[in-house]
């Protein structure tokens, strides 16, 4: 774990309630791929989010803050980010991170658990350009996606990567999947005997997705989630 002062560079909305922060560590921070930071609200109060980041990118560090008005933890973040050009954080925090293996990788998304994801995607697609990644985001709606050009794009340069958004409440204009995301792996893969399973979202989609992947054969030493921490 390290800490560092961090110069705040741009916050851009990538969606009307999710908006992509840009920091530049003062100091170089220690991560890796999978793992999250604390933001320094004040001596008592540090709050968490994924690093979108890859490790080597470390020079920046990315965030994708989920920050509707309705959600005043994530709003007061967005907010002070908003007020300052420097913030203070610590990190990396998380025993979810990317692991080193031969095995195929399945990684499950849900809103903005997709930073999550995305940090996961990238280191492994530069470690092993030829690896076998499946990922998995679901949304609400269809505009609730982001960064589809970048995953359009990789998904086109790496051929053994696919990439498969699903949409909960989608109208007549969507053409892809439909349904809870979990629901779409299971669907696909018979077994998950073999692979590894990366997973961020709300922790009731965790749960239920865990007992499912469980029936299907996936073992607990082969599925990393924050959220198993708690739940």
């Amino acid at each position: 774990m390290t800490q560092t002062c961090c110069d705040i560079l741009d916050i851009t909305p990538v969606t009307p309630v999710v908006y992509q922060v840009r920091l530049k560590p003062q100091s170089p921070i220690t991560f890796q791929a999978g793992q999250y930071l604390l933001v320094h609200m004040g001596d008592e109060d540090k709050r968490p989010f994924s690093i979108a980041s890859a490790v080597y990118e470390n020079d920046e560090i990315e965030l994708h803050i989920g920050a509707d008005k309705s959600n005043k933890y994530a709003f007061e973040v967005l907010e002070l980010l908003q007020q300052r050009d420097n913030v203070e954080i610590s990190g990396g925090f998380g025993e979810a991170y990317l692991r080193t293996t031969e095995r195929p990788s399945i990684l499950v998304a849900g809103g903005t658990g997709f930073s999550y994801t995305y940090a996961i995607l990238k280191q492994a697609l530069h470690d092993n350009p030829s690896a076998d990644i499946t990922l998995y985001w679901g949304s609400r709606q269809q505009s609730d996606f982001y960064f589809l050009d970048t995953l359009r794009k990789l998904e086109s340069e790496h051929r053994h990567f696919t990439f498969v958004p699903v949409v909960e409440h989608a109208d007549d204009s969507w053409k892809g999947r439909t349904g809870w995301v979990h629901k779409a792996v299971l669907a696909d893969f018979p077994s998950l005997s073999g692979y590894h399973v990366y997973i961020a979202g709300r922790f009731e989609m965790a749960k239920t997705a865990r007992d499912d992947f469980f029936a299907k054969g996936l073992t607990e030493e082969a599925l990393y989630g924050d959220a198993y921490a708690f739940i």
